[in-house]
């Protein structure tokens, strides 16, 4: 292994994006403190693609958006760097997630969505996990501008199609409120809830507000309103998922809860993690990235995601035996190691891993540089 100097690394790195191409893993060296940081700020300046940065630890993920924010921060890529957030749930437990990750969740997908989004960072078994597909982004994605006509019965109609709930006071993602000609929403993604004042049926004005005080903060043009959840909720959604769960699980439906639940309206928690019921077939983080992105792996992704898959199986072994509780097998919510290298594939990949020794190290280890005070000259 030979370590770089700085200009001569950066030329190293250089010619391997040049010559990146589908399927083709270039392998780097483990880097040293922020190197890595360093090496993808590079890139992403020198580059219109997206970056897609797979770490093997959730700490890298936050390290990374920390410290790509603040490299980045009087750049053109500024508000560009995204974090997929994970659900901070175990495989198959029987809660949600909270409603503020969702927001995010929701968020960064439509922003990858709308191209929005030039470096995404996620964990490794995040990124194993399968998604809705891009189309029901679309589909339930609304948007509201000031001057517009609004037939509010129409809206409370979209507002439950896009699974949000009525509430008496807005405060959390995902809830709405309708008094007379007032309208509180609060849109999944957005950081403050939003008043909506109507004239007879005209938008009149569009303002955030504090929901602890519930006084206005600023006006603005539009709200863009995002599914409440990460599956969709009205009548032929829940009509689907009924059916689906019917012929996917064999136990005297009488005694389940959670279908029971859904047939009425409500969305039981740890919904979840029955997604692929409300679809004909689920998507990867993979289907949302532009087909010119580049695949950046930190760490060793793929003992991270044999781990993921290993735990995995371990809670469904564990889980599968409750009859008033059937659970999914792992394949159908979550991408087993190898299919997901399989999908990786598409894109081209730069591994900062250490498995090459022939390979540029991204940074050295200083020398020690602590003053020995026994010596005659310190």
């Amino acid at each position: 292994m030979t370590t770089l100097a700085a200009h001569e690394l950066s030329k190293e790195l250089t010619n391997i994006w040049a010559n990146k191409k589908p399927s083709l893993v270039s392998h780097i060296q483990s880097a040293v403190g922020s190197a890595d940081t360093w090496a993808i700020a590079t890139w992403a300046k020198n580059s219109s693609e997206t970056i897609c940065v797979v770490c093997a630890s959730a700490a890298d993920v936050a390290r990374l958006t920390d410290e790509l924010g603040f490299l980045l921060n009087n750049s053109s890529l500024k508000g560009s760097i995204h974090a997929f957030p994970d659900w901070e749930t175990l495989p198959y437990d029987p809660f949600s997630p909270h409603q503020d990750l969702i927001s995010e969740r929701l968020a960064t997908l439509h922003r990858l969505v709308s191209g929005n989004i030039r470096i995404l960072i996620v964990s490794a078994s995040t990124a194993a996990h399968r998604l809705a597909p891009a189309q029901f982004m679309e589909q339930y994605t609304f948007e509201f501008n000031k001057g517009q006509v609004l037939d509010a019965t129409k809206l409370r109609e979209q507002l439950v199609r896009a699974a949000y709930n009525h509430v008496s006071q807005v405060l959390t993602p995902g809830e709405y409120s309708i008094r007379g000609s007032i309208i509180d929403l609060f849109p999944m993604g957005a950081l403050l809830p939003y008043r909506i004042d109507l004239f007879d049926d005209t938008i009149d004005s569009i303002r955030t507000f504090d929901p602890d005080t519930q006084r206005s903060v600023y006006p603005v043009p539009n709200v863009k309103l995002l599914p409440g959840r990460e599956f969709p909720f009205d009548d032929a959604a829940r009509a689907a998922f009924r059916k689906r769960y019917r012929e996917t699980f064999s136990q005297d439906i009488s005694k389940i809860r959670l279908y029971k639940d859904v047939g009425v309206g409500i969305a039981a928690a740890g919904l979840e993690y029955f997604l692929p019921l409300f679809f004909e077939q689920t998507a990867t983080l993979f289907d949302y990235l532009p087909s010119t992105s580049t695949l950046i792996t930190i760490g060793d992704v793929n003992t991270a995601l044999n781990q993921f898959w290993t735990d995995v199986r371990e809670r469904y072994s564990f889980l599968k035996a409750d009859i008033e509780r059937p659970i999914l097998p792992p394949d159908a919510l979550f991408i087993a190691s190898d299919d997901w290298f399989n999908l990786s594939r598409t894109y081209p990949r730069i591994a900062i891993d250490g498995r090459s020794d022939h390979a540029p190290r991204l940074g050295h280890v200083l020398p020690p540089l602590a003053i020995d005070r026994k010596r005659q000259y310190p």
